[in-house]
């Protein structure tokens, strides 16, 4: 790859070349047309004189030998601080009696310069993965949320209100806890994501058993395959409904094999786990909403607008929807 401020790409410096040397250009001629300087220009014809055409690209500018390179030893000895203790580079440089800038580019070259890259439980280097094509893997799992009670919550009208508003919503209803506090209710959003587009699918509902989350599968599934995307994998938690004999016979039909994660590792489903952060962020505490029905209005709108338009960083902030522009059987 040539130099940022190069004035000459690999194609041209070939093009300039073969004007000298094949085409018979005086040196000076050729270096005024590209609008470089002599010497430039005859460096170029040299090369080419010398190696053909290949010898166009820039060699790389590492040494053969880094004899001050910091050793196997010292490294391993960083890295271990950094996994187990999570230190940064000034106080392991004061252990281990190094230079701060040595340490950091050793975090740098292996890639635990920043904390957030070592799993918080095991201090382990975390290891991300991206399955291949859409449908390859979705993930599956339920968030929940209080629902509003008329006339607005607690979050954005101060507790007093929000609590004035329970009340008398639960006089509407007559639903009431055996203390006499208002029941509202929760609604149970169960969420799925597609591994390699972060495509999101979602329904809200009033519990999270197992005849439900098979349906919420059964028609998502039914979602993709209108987009010429196949379901092959579905990984969830290890909720109750997940673990059934039913949810087992309903992917089998579907033609789908049921994966689970790891007990107490919810990182395994960490896709699912940020789209649940910014679900809460971006719909269902994003705005102030005078009902519980006005919010679940919303959702199918915000959900388009995620998988159609908002930029996604992990797929290089681009919507999630642009890498389904292949089919299935396209990919290599």
């Amino acid at each position: 790859m040539s130099h940022a401020n190069a004035a000459l790409t690999p194609k041209a410096r070939l093009r300039l070349a073969r004007l000298i040397v094949e085409d018979g250009w005086s040196v000076a001629a050729a270096a005024k047309l590209f609008m470089v300087s002599w010497p430039t220009a005859r460096r170029w014809e040299l090369r080419y004189r010398e190696h053909g055409p290949t010898a166009m690209n820039d060699n790389s500018s590492r040494p053969h030998t880094s004899p001050n390179r910091t050793t196997t030893s010292v490294v391993k000895k960083i890295v271990a601080l950094r996994w187990r203790k999570r230190l940064g580079p000034v106080q392991i440089a004061y252990r281990l009696g190094l230079a701060a800038s040595t340490v950091h580019a050793v975090l740098v070259r292996c890639r635990i310069n920043r904390l957030r890259y070592i799993d918080r439980v095991t201090g382990e280097k975390i290891r991300r993965y991206e399955h291949p094509y859409p449908g390859a893997m979705i993930h599956v799992d339920v968030t929940k949320f209080g629902n509003i009670p008329d006339g607005g919550g607690h979050r954005f009208l101060g507790r007093q209100a929000g609590e004035r508003n329970s009340r008398l919503t639960a006089n509407r209803t007559g639903k009431r806890t055996s203390s006499g506090h208002p029941r509202l209710g929760t609604a149970f959003v169960h969420t799925v994501i597609d591994d390699y587009s972060r495509i999101a699918y979602a329904e809200i509902h009033q519990d999270e058993k197992a005849v439900t989350a098979i349906g919420v599968l059964q028609r998502a599934v039914q979602w993709f395959a209108a987009r010429q995307v196949t379901v092959q994998k579905v990984l969830s938690d290890n909720g109750s409904a997940y673990r059934s004999q039913a949810w087992r016979d309903a992917c089998q039909q579907l033609g789908v094999v049921p994966k689970r994660t790891r007990p107490y590792r919810p990182q395994t489903n960490g896709k699912v786990e940020r789209f649940h952060r910014t679900l809460n962020d971006g719909w269902a505490y994003a705005k102030f909403y005078g009902s519980e029905s006005a919010r679940r209005e919303a959702l199918p709108g915000w959900i388009h607008e995620y998988n159609h338009h908002r930029p996604h960083t992990a797929i290089g902030n681009l919507p999630p929807i642009s890498r389904l522009t292949n089919l299935p059987g396209q990919y290599s």
